[in-house]
C-alpha cells in the first residue's frame, strides 16, 4: 500500500508513540493504581512494546497473531505482556471494538484460548452502559489504540495475590469520579 506524503506525517514516530504510553502507564494506570497488577511487570522491565503501523485490519490481525507467539515463545519473566499501539488505524472506537470478536477467534484457532487474554484501550472507550462524557470511561482510555496481550497464568497469580480482584473496577470509578474532567486532563496522558 503507498500512502501519501501527508499521512505519511501525520503518523507518529514509533519513539513518541512508545512515549506516549509509557506516560499513561505511569501516570494514569500505574499512578493512579487502575490496575494494582501493572506495577510489579512495568518495574521488571517485563511489559514489551510494539508500535503497529498497520491500517488494515487484517494487518493488524497478522500483528496480533505474531506477537501472541512471540510472547508465547518467551518466559515470562522475561516478557509477561505486550501492548500493541496502532498507530494508525482505528481512530474509531466502534470500528475497534468490531475488531474485538476477530481477535477473540484468532486465540481460537491458533489454541491459544486459556493461555492468552487480550484487553483493549481505546482513546474514546466507552462503557456500554455509561454516557461518552462518564469519567468512568476513563479507565480504559489510553492515548493510541491498544491491544494488551496478558497470559492467563499471570493474571490467575495476580488474582490470588489480590482476592477482591472484582473490586478494582468500582474502586477505579470512585477514584475517577473524585479525580473528576479536569484532574484526568491534568495527568497529560493524550497524545503529544
Amino acid at each position: 500500500m503507498i500512502r501519501s506524503v501527508e499521512s505519511l506525517r501525520m503518523t507518529p514516530l514509533p519513539e513518541t508513540v512508545i512515549a506516549d504510553t509509557r506516560r499513561w502507564l505511569e501516570r494514569a494506570v500505574i499512578g493512579l493504581n487502575l490496575c494494582p497488577f501493572a506495577k510489579a511487570v512495568y518495574a521488571k522491565g517485563q511489559v514489551h512494546f510494539v508500535v503497529c503501523a498497520a491500517t488494515s485490519r487484517d494487518e493488524i490481525l497478522g500483528a496480533v497473531e505474531r506477537e501472541l507467539a512471540d510472547l508465547a515463545a518467551h518466559l515470562a519473566q522475561q516478557r509477561d505482556t505486550t501492548l500493541i499501539i496502532l498507530s494508525a488505524a482505528m481512530d474509531e472506537f466502534l470500528e475497534f471494538s468490531a475488531l474485538m470478536p476477530m481477535v477473540d477467534r484468532l486465540l481460537r484457532r491458533n489454541g491459544w484460548e486459556g493461555q492468552f487474554q487480550v484487553a483493549n484501550f481505546h482513546p474514546d472507550f466507552q462503557f456500554a452502559d455509561a454516557q461518552a462524557e462518564d469519567i468512568a470511561n476513563a479507565t480504559n482510555r489510553s492515548p493510541y489504540p491498544i491491544l494488551h496481550l496478558l497470559r492467563e497464568e499471570s493474571i490467575d497469580r495476580a488474582v490470588d495475590a489480590f482476592p477482591e480482584a472484582d473490586a478494582i473496577y468500582e474502586a477505579n470509578v470512585e477514584r475517577l469520579r473524585a479525580l473528576g474532567p479536569d484532574g484526568w486532563a491534568a495527568l497529560q496522558v493524550g497524545r503529544s
